[in-house]
């Protein structure tokens, strides 16, 4: 087996601490000893920007993207948006956004490069409270889901609180989508007491491949 490679360390805002690893042409980014995410396995990103924004109908939509993590979900964004969109990616960890300028860049094409976008070192859920009638979509790919993972105070983005104010930074008709680990169906409960409209989707973690599922929410605001 080739050696693992250390490319980068970083603390988190509460603490903790992140590492991205290197083996064999493959980089995981690992949260406290934990593994966050694989460039081997980013099917469900994917997925997560396809479903959502087949519901997305303006013809210049805007796009805010909660978490860069490798690239990816930004990337199937910007692929299915007109060249008209508007797409801010919020990301709290300065060390990520760094790593997607350099180390990470290639593996989804370099989205940070394209003039649609904006990325911004914030916490989401300070743009969403900011922004009333902001957005067509909402894209949540934070932490591990709806259970934080990476910071803990992320719990509070997929609360009550957190969720309604989500529905008031969407424009009438807008769309929220989250990427889950896991099923939840609390968090779905959660959802339609906000006021959405809530479905998901089980999507493979590597596209056409058997093995682990994760699940997409998808919640329409009137």
């Amino acid at each position: 087996m080739k050696p693992q490679h250390t490319l980068g360390t970083a603390s988190t805002s509460d603490g903790g601490y992140i590492v991205l690893y290197e083996r064999d042409g493959a980089y995981t980014i690992r949260v406290n000893g934990l593994e966050l995410m694989t460039s081997r396995a980013h099917g469900s990103e994917e997925d997560l920007a396809r479903l959502v924004l087949a519901k997305v109908k303006r013809k210049k939509p805007k796009i805010l993207v909660g978490g860069l993590g490798m690239g990816y979900t930004l990337r199937a964004v910007l692929d299915v948006v007109p060249e008209s969109a508007r797409v801010m990616v919020a990301e709290i960890l300065p060390a990520v956004i760094a790593w997607n300028r350099n180390e990470l860049a290639q593996l989804a094409g370099a989205p940070l490069d394209d003039p649609r976008v904006a990325v911004v070192e914030r916490d989401v859920a300070e743009i969403i409270a900011a922004g009333p009638s902001a957005f067509d979509a909402v894209l949540l790919d934070v932490d591990n889901g709806p259970a934080a993972f990476t910071v803990a105070g992320n719990e509070d983005l997929y609360g009550p609180s957190g969720l309604t104010a989500i529905r008031r930074c969407l424009r009438p008709g807008g769309v929220l989508g989250v990427w889950s680990a896991d099923p939840d169906k609390a968090f779905a409960r959660r959802l339609a007491r906000a006021g959405f409209k809530v479905s998901t989707e089980t999507v493979p973690a590597r596209r056409g491949a058997k093995g682990p599922k994760h699940t997409i929410f998808i919640a329409k605001a009137p």
